[in-house]
């Protein structure tokens, strides 16, 4: 157990090396930061979020409230010079060096920010399932409006909208990505804005070879489980 008492303690988030706890704290009645194995951040908060270990570095990164809106800090040192009226759900990239959250950069609307580098692409009822591809070089999440969900790489929304998606996956290079997704009351499989033709009763999450050329798709239909593997290209053209 640690030594210091909280007013609060809530979320934690574990290194990869299992070297660092890291958590959200209440230090009193008023003022919030984050603790590591025990020790707080010198700075504190009117409101903090939940943190995340930089997977490389090992350095703590989390939202913080300043001056009515949110932004992000690292070890407790403010690193994103934007400020937005919500972030939080940030993740890194494999390599540490890239940092991306999910923001409403206005009142109800959500959108994602690299690097403190917001998207264009906003939707208005939610982000979620931010994921960077092995390389770094890419990212893809889902976005929400009404019922209406839909996959977004890069900045640039697919096209093809779904009753239900789910986190996207990338191949290796990063050069394609793939969901899970819903319509109409039957699943598939979406690679890079084509869906592939078959209907199922139910889907897995897809998973790419290691050369990104092709992807195990695992199904039932018709109460039968169904395991194949395709060229990337029978689905996509």
């Amino acid at each position: 157990a640690w030594d210091t008492q909280f007013v609060n303690v809530w979320n934690m988030a574990i290194s990869p090396d299992g070297s660092k706890l890291a958590a959200e704290v209440r230090v009193n009645l008023y003022d919030y930061t984050i603790a590591v194995n025990g020790q707080t951040w010198e700075q504190t908060y009117p409101t903090v979020w939940e943190p995340r270990i930089n997977p490389v570095k090992g350095t703590v990164v989390a939202p913080v409230r300043v001056a009515g809106k949110w932004t992000l800090a690292e070890d407790g040192q403010i690193i994103w010079d934007q400020r937005f009226v919500q972030l939080w759900h940030q993740s890194f990239s494999a390599d540490g060096q890239q940092v991306a959250a999910v923001i409403a950069p206005k009142y109800g609307f959500w959108t994602m920010a690299i690097d403190g580098r917001p998207w264009s692409t906003l939707f208005k009822d939610m982000v979620t399932d931010a994921v960077f591809s092995p390389d770094g070089n890419h990212l893809a999440a889902l976005g929400k409006e009404g019922t209406a969900w839909r996959v977004v790489v890069d900045d640039r929304k697919w096209s093809n909208i779904f009753d239900m998606a789910w986190k996207p996956v990338f191949s290796s290079d990063g050069s394609n990505v793939a969901a899970k997704v819903e319509k109409k009351g039957k699943y598939t499989i979406a690679v890079n804005d084509c869906v592939w033709e078959h209907e199922c009763d139910d889907v897995f999450d897809p998973v790419f070879s290691p050369d990104g050329t092709k992807v195990l798709l695992k199904a039932v239909e018709n109460g039968t489980y169904y395991r194949r593997v395709l060229p990337v290209s029978d689905i996509t053209g």
